[in-house]
């Protein structure tokens, strides 16, 4: 379901810049999510999408606890 929604979020979200679902090999059973957005109006977008919708619903009980996002602005130099 977590790489569904990551696929979903770079192909299909023109403001995801990354998506990544990582496996910590130190913390077993734990799931670390790093996404990358253009904006916060792109991760807002993100909010609202069929397939997070499905990652949702995916989980037989609600997920643990998330913790919230940081945002930053990035410069290229």
């Amino acid at each position: 379901m977590a790489r569904d929604d990551a696929r979903h979020s770079a192909a299909d979200e023109p403001g995801c810049r990354q998506f990544d679902v990582v496996l910590p090999e130190t913390e077993r059973g734990q799931v670390v999510f790093h996404e990358a957005h253009g904006g916060r109006a792109g991760f807002d977008a993100h909010l609202g999408t069929a397939h997070l919708a499905r990652f949702r619903a995916g989980f037989p009980a609600p997920p643990p606890q998330e913790r919230p996002g940081r945002f930053a602005a990035l410069q290229h130099g």
